[in-house]
């Protein structure tokens, strides 16, 4: 008796705009909404999945082949995925890898996650290109493909603008993170020594990815990590000798309770380093303003330009936000800009000229990505280390001496 394979269920991907795809689905069966954006990471999908900063988002992804490499709990970047819904071209249901643990469908099928395939993705990349970001619907409900419905629903959903996300991925309670960096494979050469002494460091988390905080650990600080709307006595409660300001979702503006608490922290005199939303939220704090980006960056191939050394590295960035740099400088307060990208010249880091305060819009971490950026953890650790001493170290200093 010949045996006869399943058809794959019908999936389907409504844009606002009227734009109609479709493909077959994977992961969870499910109905799912966010604004549509694409990334350029040719590896590391279950980084971006496990990426807190997707919240609210349908991630698409350029590179073909995904999943096939599978899902192990060592790469996950946060406790589960907080992105909408997953599209891709190619969807792999038999991953080859000896980390493996489990299927990507299956990961996604866990978390409730839909994923589409099997479309055009390179002309959904081209629309929001050429269009710019806009709301989309995916289902992979068998009983929900009717095109008009799903179309009115993408129109009828949220917009990333004014939305707080933050709130919905951010810690409930303080926690203590400990873990270093992956020890890699037996009988490799061993990881150098952390650095004494140890410094202690809190981390706002506004969705904060794990190897942010495994880098700073390997530098030598003792992470405490904070709720995002922890007050200023909570934090001088710590005695910490420095504040970290993480990445995470969403509009910058619409986070609450944020800006004026770091505001605080730093006319009090505590070192600060922000990565991507917490470089945003800085500024904001700072004085300045943020604006939407056409399509946003999102992939480990961005070009950022240091403006002191005028040095490129290839980055890996993930967000829709940008400092506005009129209004850092209509804003009088002592700030450079340090970093551009040089694809659309958006401000890509600051540093302050009077205190030890420093951000960049980028991931140094990478995960996944390249990893150009990653002294920044070190100069991080240096300023931090200067202003124990007493030393009249700022941001805009230890930048230049880098």
């Amino acid at each position: 008796m010949t045996s006869r394979l399943r058809s794959p269920q019908p999936a389907t991907l409504a844009l606002a705009d009227g734009t109609v795809y479709r493909g077959s689905a994977f992961g969870a069966e499910a109905v799912a909404s966010g604004e549509v954006c694409f990334n350029t990471s040719m590896t590391g999908y279950q980084e971006i999945l496990t990426d807190p900063s997707y919240a609210g988002q349908i991630v698409t992804m350029t590179y073909t082949q995904i999943g096939n490499v599978g899902i192990n709990p060592e790469d996950d970047e946060s406790k589960r995925p907080f992105l909408s819904a997953f599209v891709v071209k190619e969807a792999f249901e038999a991953p080859s890898n000896w980390r493996s643990r489990e299927s990507l469908g299956a990961f996604l099928r866990r978390w409730n996650v839909p994923g589409i395939a099997g479309l055009d993705t390179r002309a959904l990349v081209r629309r929001i290109r050429d269009r710019g970001f806009q709301t989309g619907v995916v289902s992979t409900d068998p009983w929900r493909q009717e095109a008009a419905e799903l179309v009115a629903a993408a129109q009828a959903a949220p917009v990333l603008d004014g939305r707080d996300l933050v709130a919905g991925v951010t810690c409930k309670e303080p926690y203590v993170w400990s873990e270093g960096i992956w020890a890699g494979v037996a009988g490799q050469v061993p990881r150098a020594a952390r650095p004494e002494p140890k410094l202690e460091l809190v981390a706002f988390d506004y969705g904060v990815k794990r190897n942010i905080l495994r880098l700073l650990v390997e530098q030598g600080f003792h992470v405490t990590v904070v709720p995002a709307r922890t007050s200023v006595e909570q934090v001088l409660a710590l005695q910490p000798d420095a504040v970290f300001l993480s990445n995470g979702p969403g509009d910058p503006a619409a986070v609450e309770g944020v800006r004026p608490v770091v505001r605080e922290l730093a006319d009090r005199g505590l070192p600060i380093f922000g990565i991507c939303l917490g470089h945003q939220i800085l500024g904001l704090a700072l004085g300045g303003t943020t604006k939407r980006l056409k399509f946003g960056h999102h992939g480990g191939n961005q070009p950022g330009q240091d403006l002191a050394t005028r040095k490129v590295a290839i980055c890996a960035e993930n967000h829709g936000y940008a400092v506005d740099a009129e209004s850092l400088r209509a804003a009088g307060e002592p700030v450079e800009i340090t970093h551009i990208n040089l694809n659309d010249g958006t401000v890509e880091g600051l540093a302050h000229a009077t205190r030890p305060i420093f951000s960049v819009q980028y991931h140094p971490e990478a995960s996944p990505g390249p990893h150009d950026a990653g002294y920044f953890f070190g100069r991080f650790r240096e300023m931090v280390l200067r202003n124990k001493r007493g030393e009249a170290v700022t941001g805009l200093s230890v930048s230049r001496e880098a």
